[in-house]
């Protein structure tokens, strides 16, 4: 490999994969609410004793309005809306094929390689950077690298939905050092598999996908395409107010694995996605805020000079605000994109996803801001300028 320690890293392309099938509100709110119905006439005794409550039921305009969210892709539609599961139905594959997470990813993979123009010989490592990955190991980067056919390396990193940013740094920082000519970073999400169908606050919120983003020395990358990273900043402060408790251990928590899926059966809510909403509303926008304030600040950029902020998609009011303080005014929807109501939240992916669809109208010398928060807290911005 021809090293260039005096090179630096672009990103010269963004790939997107997207599932073949959609879930609209109305959909998602019919299963929900025969689903809530049932339970109520099944435990009408003890609603009308008062020892629990009845469930609520749910509506398309309930979550339009608390999240902006209009349709989510998902890998699996039947078992989502089957209520007798609500749950994702994906098959155990045998070890001699490719994990679902790892085909996710090589498709997004390759999609970047191509708007690039690229192959996989022109890369020398593979960051799969997400907030669900498939197994504790060998690692669904290390399988990603083998299908896609990438001599080098590969690692998987986790730090919730940052982790599209976090990872595009670590590419990054790689590729300055010497050690890569060109590096993948991949976000494939499959959220469905960790929602809890069966939770009214939360039932709406995902979506599946898988995005890519591929960096390259300057020196090697096409003229005129792609964008130069002028700096990112990362931010982690510890929060449990958004969660998911179920990994590898929690089996050993369980008396055997018909226990635990007994115990999921009964939807234990804790080892799903949780979240605390009015409190990481109250303590992520002036924390995600005031970062990227910071960060403009630290490398003299003044909020003017942004022509987009390409913010994670999570809530349409949590975007709204942070854009507002960041701008100093109201956002138009051009400066900040909105792919919720087609996408959801789809995780690490949201923010490449929104930067993937909208930056084709951009000039060179145009700024723009990636921007990622989530559980952890973690947060990370990078300042992008169209090349």
């Amino acid at each position: 490999m021809d090293a260039a320690p005096t090179s630096r890293a672009v990103l010269a392309s963004t790939g997107l994969f997207t599932p073949a099938h959609s879930i609209s509100n109305d959909e998602l709110v019919a299963s929900f609410n025969a689903w809530v119905d049932r339970w109520n006439l099944e435990h009408q005794s003890e609603i009308s004793a008062g020892t629990i409550e009845a469930k609520q039921r749910s509506s398309a305009e309930f979550i339009e309005k608390a999240s902006g969210i209009s349709a989510r892709f998902v890998m699996d539609k039947a078992g989502v809306l089957d209520i007798d599961r609500m749950a994702p139905r994906l098959a155990r594959r045998p070890n001699n094929e490719l994990s679902l997470l790892a085909e996710m990813a090589v498709a997004a993979a390759k999609d970047a390689l191509a708007r690039a123009g690229r192959t996989a010989a022109d890369v020398d490592a593979v960051i799969v950077a997400c907030s669900n990955l498939q197994r504790a190991y060998p690692a669904i980067a290390v399988e990603v690298q083998s299908a896609l056919g990438v001599e080098g390396f590969g690692y998987d990193m986790n730090v919730a939905c940052s982790s599209a940013t976090f990872g595009l740094q670590a590419a990054r920082s790689l590729i300055d050092a010497g050690a890569a000519r060109a590096v993948l970073v991949v976000n494939p999400e499959i959220c469905t598999a960790h929602l809890n169908f069966r939770d009214r606050d939360s039932h709406f919120i995902f979506g599946d996908v898988a995005t890519a983003l591929l960096l390259e020395r300057d020196d090697r990358a096409r003229a005129g395409a792609g964008f130069d990273l002028l700096g990112a900043r990362l931010q982690t402060t510890f929060s449990n107010n958004i969660r998911n408790n179920l990994g590898f251990l929690t089996r050993t928590e369980a008396e055997s694995p018909a226990d635990l899926v007994a115990r999921m059966s009964a939807a234990d809510t804790d080892l799903l996605f949780v979240q605390e909403g009015r409190k990481v509303f109250k303590e992520v926008v002036p924390m995600v805020s005031t970062l990227l304030i910071e960060h403009l600040n630290e490398l003299g950029v003044a909020p003017s000079e942004l022509k987009r902020l390409w913010l994670h998609q999570a809530n349409t009011s949590m975007n709204r605000l942070i854009a507002r303080k960041v701008l100093g005014r109201d956002a138009e929807p051009h400066e900040s994109p909105n792919i919720l109501d087609r996408f959801a939240n789809t995780s690490s992916a949201g923010s490449v996803i929104a930067l993937h669809l909208h930056h084709e109208d951009l000039a060179k010398g145009d700024l723009g801001l990636l921007c990622s928060f989530g559980a952890g807290y973690s947060a990370g911005s990078v300042l992008l300028r169209r090349r």
